[in-house]
């Protein structure tokens, strides 16, 4: 997987660097099949402009952006935005065994009427 780490207007300290780089590798606890992470960063006038863009398998992308006062403190709340979408995306692709699909009615329901027993 590979992660870049980009700025606007500027640049950051080589800690910044290497924390943003830590939170983005986090980002595959969440989902294991991710292709490419690039982090933007940006020094807006008084704050911080962090935005991801992580690409996974099957060309899904997932985007989230944040502005906070510190570069950390944004990347802190664009990662949260983003494990929340990796979260989702996952439930939605993993199939449980036995689980019914929404709109199903499974055959054994004790919500069905009983047919009648044929005389």
């Amino acid at each position: 997987m590979h992660i870049e780490i980009s700025t606007r207007h500027g640049g950051l300290v080589p800690e910044t660097q290497a924390y943003i780089h830590d939170k983005a590798e986090k980002l595959l606890k969440y989902f294991g099949r991710l292709m490419a992470i690039e982090v933007e960063v940006e020094h807006l006038k008084h704050s911080w402009l962090v935005e991801i863009f992580v690409s996974a398998e099957h060309k899904h992308d997932f985007i989230a952006r944040e502005e906070g006062p510190t570069p950390e403190s944004a990347m802190d709340q664009c990662v949260h935005k983003i494990e929340q979408q990796l979260r989702r995306y996952k439930e939605k692709v993993t199939h449980h065994k036995g689980e019914v699909s929404l709109g199903e009615i499974s055959p054994a329901s004790d919500d069905l009427p009983e047919s009648p027993e044929p005389a």
